[in-house]
């Protein structure tokens, strides 16, 4: 699935239009590779790294919706990785491998 149109399916963006100009800014990344064509591929297991809100978020595709449904559906498509802030600093000071 595009990369435009699943941020666009699980409700992180209000418009494929949005999404594509975040993804052309250059500022996504998908597995650790920046990403600058919104046509870029996304796959079940593939994690998403993007400024969103002033924060960065990082999500793990759990499905791909072949739909833009419901905030609740949209939900279960992926997985927020390091929701809490602590877990956020943790990681930027070199703590772990």
């Amino acid at each position: 699935m595009r990369l435009d149109r699943y941020l666009f399916f699980i409700r992180l963006l209000k418009s494929r239009t949005l999404a594509q100009g975040l993804i052309e800014q250059g500022n996504v990344r998908v597995d650790g590779r920046r990403v600058a064509k919104t046509s870029e591929e996304v796959r079940v297991g593939s994690v998403i790294a993007l400024p969103l809100r002033g924060e960065v978020r990082v999500l793990r595709v759990l499905s791909l919706p072949s739909r833009r449904g419901p905030a609740s559906e949209a939900r279960t498509c992926y997985e927020e990785l390091g929701e809490s802030p602590e877990s956020a600093n943790v990681s930027h000071q070199g703590g772990g491998n």
